[in-house]
């Protein structure tokens, strides 16, 4: 009889049989991976204009160095090593089963979900900021909530086509955002006056702007996590095309921070969402600040079209580890999960009224939520499964481990005793639903209501109470 403290994934392998799921559709590749965690993290530089309007120029660009390092890298270094161990669609709800059982798993998913929607709310949101300079019609009232129903419209029916798509438009789109910043900084070289990096006034920080902006904008790397079912040999893939990713968005943060605030006299209030492209009619004219332009409302596309991605797979990995019901785990015909993405357009639909400050305080909030449950699940794990089997094990011990932690947990705190009574109440009564969802879904399973079932492709997951003194740990093989 097999022992039910080791599991092992069917087709996670490196053959032919790998390039495509049990659904018969082509996975993920490496290129598109890149560009796919790119843009549930970043997608170009569009939006940190805030951090510049919050506290200027030398603490926008010392933060977005610091706070890769104690935030992304080890956010990062997470989700390459849990993602490796549990390479399927559930992604961070599995992890958080596995450590602290389904109650605590389903906590997660749904915090995550919901912080991920309306993160999705943003991007009509901010493409509509930088085209309302050309097009000032859509800077509010019929038309612009009419342009935020055609494009959510539009780029849903993109993610209902498939995975694949998806990637690879990312990819176009992740190049065309780039180049225009890249042709601006060469632009600004010889204007800039490095003294202009130095500008700062401690007594005129807005900090809570300013973490936020840092934080939205460096967080969500573990997203990818909830697409492992769908990438090709992600044991191997995934570690990589997350160190790449990183360097990717970093650097695309940093080049035009550093060059354009150094080549313009900085007047921090017009630094807000959208100010890019104002720069670049300043530096080149108004063909690059068409471009910056066209640049902002493809990315906008790349972020949504991803984050859609993401959130509705969660959903489809929830559903085949029975957490959600099986109607959930149901696959279009170009395989993608056509109940996931019908639910998450509908919630950007409802919370697209939010302001672009509003709406990254709330994600931001239930996102901390839901990195506080991975910490916790990730340190367990490397104590109660210390010998299973890891295909990418950060080179830490577990008191290193901890140590690693312990710097963004402190941002977590920080972030969260930062927000808004209006925006804390929020995000604690979504947290309360979810408390009641759970126990409720039970219930219905009970009931037999609704059918809900476990993926027979699915290894069981191990048991998640704490080893007994004297107990052998099992070793899991993956």
């Amino acid at each position: 009889m097999e022992d039910r403290g080791c599991f092992k994934y069917n087709g996670v392998n490196e053959g032919e049989e790998e390039r495509k799921g049990g659904h018969g559709i082509p996975k993920v590749s490496m290129v598109p991976l890149i560009f796919l965690i790119f843009y549930e993290v970043s997608g170009g530089p569009f939006g940190i204009e805030d951090s510049v309007k919050a506290a200027g120029p030398l603490l926008a660009i010392v933060g977005f160095l610091l706070f890769a390092l104690i935030w992304s890298v080890p956010e990062a270094l997470i989700t390459a090593e849990m993602g490796t161990m549990f390479p399927e669609n559930g992604g961070y709800v599995v992890w958080v089963s596995s450590a602290l059982g389904p109650f605590w798993g389903f906590q997660q998913g749904w915090a995550k979900w919901i912080s991920g929607v309306i993160d999705n709310a943003l991007y009509p949101v901010l493409f509509l900021d930088y085209v309302k300079s050309s097009i000032p019609a859509l800077g509010g009232g019929l038309p612009r909530t009419f342009a935020v129903l055609i494009l959510t419209v539009a780029l849903t029916y993109m993610n209902y086509r498939g995975l694949t798509i998806v990637g690879w438009v990312a990819v176009f789109l992740g190049v065309f955002s780039l180049l225009p910043f890249f042709v601006m900084g060469l632009i600004a070289i010889p204007r800039i006056e490095p003294s202009r990096w130095l500008e700062m006034d401690l007594s005129n920080v807005n900090w809570s702007l300013y973490l936020n902006t840092l934080f939205w904008n460096l967080n969500y790397w573990d997203s990818i996590s909830t697409l492992a079912g769908e990438v090709e040999n992600p044991k191997r893939t995934l570690p990589k095309a997350l160190s790449y990713a990183l360097v990717l968005v970093v650097g695309g943060y940093l080049y035009p921070l550093i060059t354009c605030t150094a080549a313009l006299p900085v007047v921090r209030e017009s630094w807000t969402d959208g100010y890019f492209s104002d720069v670049a009619k300043i530096l080149g004219g108004f063909w690059l600040h068409s471009w910056i332009q066209a640049a902002a409302a493809l990315s906008n596309m790349g972020n949504f079209v991803t984050e859609m991605s993401s959130d509705s797979y969660q959903l489809l990995g929830m559903a085949e580890r029975g957490m959600l019901p099986e109607f959930f785990a149901k696959r279009s015909r170009h395989g993608t999960p056509l109940v996931g993405i019908l639910f998450s357009a509908f919630g950007v639909v409802l919370l697209s009224w939010m302001s672009f400050q509003e709406i990254i305080a709330a994600e931001n909030y239930l996102y901390c939520f839901g990195m506080i449950l991975e910490f916790i699940a990730f340190i367990k794990l490397r104590m109660t499964h210390p010998n299973t089997s890891r295909p990418y094990r950060i080179p830490l011990g577990t008191v290193g481990a901890v140590l690693m932690i312990i710097p963004p947990a402190i941002l977590i705190i920080v972030v969260m005793a930062l927000a808004s009574f209006k925006v804390m109440a929020v995000s604690i009564l979504a947290v309360l639903i979810g408390f009641a969802l759970q126990p409720s879904l039970v219930y219905v399973e009970k009931k037999r209501w609704l059918r809900f079932s476990v993926s027979e492709d699915l290894p069981e997951l191990p048991d998640s109470s704490p080893v007994a003194d004297g107990d052998e740990t099992v070793p899991l093989v993956i």
